[in-house]
């Protein structure tokens, strides 16, 4: 039954996972009855130790696998009931991984799309803070980059891949945040593309570092695959016997790793 049900266009949307579990392998659920709602707008963090299933929450999301036992639903749809290109369109995910092809920057960026005019992308690439790198590029847009994205350092390939994300304008956005030191000059332009990126849109950030935690409104400690603990950040943070209030103290970088 793929692929029956469009999903809204335009606008944040709203995400649901209901009593979901699910195992790559048979018999060693990675998550087990997971459910939370997030509301059209709201920025969920997402913490907990590697391997508590942060990863999988965000795989299930943008459907690379269906749930074993319950539902994932974006805008109210059941996932499988949607096109997968309705999917796509929907929901993007950064990751820290990225993926730059031997190709036109223009291409790197539509993902081969023709939709997309060269104003508009010119237009992102300069409120990301990319117009100095993008003016002195031999060809514009026609400048082919390194496969690997070799060349360009970390902090440029993670703008690239906001780029992709804002020429797409999803309505969740799902972040799996870069835990690499950046330099302090980088970090700033990379910390106002996810300012801007989050504005108006429903996200999920897999968080590393403090100052991310700071800007969601909800947060959820996974553990083991289950939700150990969740609610608003601000009352979390409020609540001196929380685990959140606790990470708050003893250091995220050093609990979550």
């Amino acid at each position: 039954h793929d692929g029956v049900r469009d999903l809204p266009t335009g606008g944040a949307a709203g995400v649901e996972f209901d009593d979901v579990t699910f195992a790559y392998a048979p018999g060693e659920p990675v998550l087990r009855d997971v459910s939370f709602r997030l509301a059209p707008g709201r920025t969920l963090g997402l913490l907990g130790r590697t391997g508590s299933g942060k990863t999988t929450v965000t795989r299930l999301l943008f459907r690379l696998y269906d749930p074993d036992v319950g539902r994932v639903t974006v805008d109210g749809v059941d996932l499988p009931d949607a096109r997968a290109s309705d999917i796509r369109r929907r929901v993007a995910m950064v990751t820290q991984e990225v993926h730059l092809f031997r190709a036109s920057l223009r291409d790197n960026l539509s993902l081969f799309s023709r939709e997309v005019d060269d104003d508009t992308i010119a237009r992102v690439l300069c409120d990301l803070g990319l117009e100095s790198w993008y003016r002195a590029l031999p060809e514009g847009l026609d400048s082919v980059l390194e496969s690997k994205g070799v060349g360009l350092s970390a902090g440029q390939q993670q703008l690239l891949a906001f780029a992709r994300v804002f020429l797409r304008d999803p309505g969740v956005v799902i972040l799996d945040e870069p835990s690499s030191r950046l330099d302090p000059a980088t970090e700033q332009h990379v910390e106002a593309a996810v300012e801007r990126l989050l504005r108006g849109r429903t996200a999920i950030i897999i968080a590393h570092r403090l100052a991310t935690v700071r800007r969601v409104d909800d947060v959820i400690i996974l553990d083991d695959g289950r939700i150990a603990e969740a609610g608003p950040r601000a009352a979390l943070a409020a609540d001196a016997a929380s685990r959140f209030s606790e990470l708050l103290r003893t250091g995220m970088e050093d609990e979550l790793s």
